[in-house]
């Protein structure tokens, strides 16, 4: 390897460790997790590609919490030497820690809106998967909420995200669509907390998006909602100009859209784009 090449990504490497301690709600997914490696140590290159492996971090929609998980592991096991540090929220509060400067490598929001207003800060964006919204209950659906319209319930506790959420926006959007005026108990800054709140019994119903019913694991039912009162949550991805990583960055975004991860996506109850 060059020396100047070697040096650049020496520098890389120290950069992002330092400045990814700063990103709060980390989850790290790492390709080997032995013992004595040095940070400062340079860059390999993956033996299933020739993309510098470095230690990337990934600003992620709440709602990608669970499936994100698995996608980095695949990810670091087809690229050795490799380690992706998540960090999730709600994708306004992703936005805001973009324009903060904040240092991470890719993002990935739950809308094509929060993603377009950060133009300038992005590569360009690639739709990875879609979503839709499902009505979340205690198990059983003991209240017997089949349609939007019980929302309206006044005797009905229900939680939606804030609308600046795109949940809570999306949700927004479908009730308006019907007609229906919901008074919720709270509003949540995102959708896993929305969730939540159902789990624990704090509300009696909530929008959420169809893949968090299923990552809930029998602790929430989910009522379908009809297509044609539905609305459909669309998850850019992109690469951060910011980036001290662009070639690495770059190949985990396209990456996304590969079969490997399609899969585990569908699988968790995306729909591909």
């Amino acid at each position: 390897m060059p020396f100047l090449q070697y040096a650049r990504q020496r520098r890389a490497a120290a950069g992002l460790l330092g400045g990814a301690l700063l990103v709060p709600v980390l989850v790290a997914c790492g390709g080997g997790g032995g013992t004595g490696t040095s940070a400062a140590a340079a860059p390999t290159v993956s033996a299933s590609s020739s993309v510098p492996a470095a230690n990337l971090t990934v600003l992620a929609a709440a709602s990608l919490t669970d499936v994100f998980k698995t996608i980095g592991a695949q990810y670091t096991k087809e690229h050795p030497g490799t380690k992706i540090t998540f960090s999730f929220a709600g994708s306004q509060e992703l936005a805001a820690q973009v324009r903060q400067g904040a240092p991470a490598d890719a993002l990935v929001t739950a809308d094509t809106k929060t993603m377009d207003g950060l133009e300038a800060e992005t590569g360009t964006p690639t739709v990875i998967a879609t979503n839709e919204l499902v009505i979340a209950t205690a198990p059983g659906n003991p209240h017997k909420i089949d349609s939007l319209k019980d929302l309206s319930d006044p005797n009905l506790k229900v939680v939606l995200a804030a609308p600046e959420v795109p949940a809570g926006r999306y949700s927004q959007e479908i009730l308006d669509k019907q007609n229906i005026t919901v008074e919720p108990v709270s509003l949540e800054p995102n959708v896993r907390a929305v969730l939540s709140k159902v789990e624990l019994g704090e509300a009696d119903a909530g929008l959420v998006y169809k893949t968090d019913t299923t990552a809930a694991k029998g602790k929430a039912d989910a009522v379908t909602i009809p297509p044609d009162q539905n609305a459909i949550a669309s998850y850019p991805a992109a690469t951060l100009k910011a980036t001290k990583n662009p070639a690495a960055a770059d190949a985990f975004v396209q990456w996304l859209s590969s079969p490997e991860a399609q899969q585990i996506l569908q699988e968790a109850g995306f729909q591909q784009p």
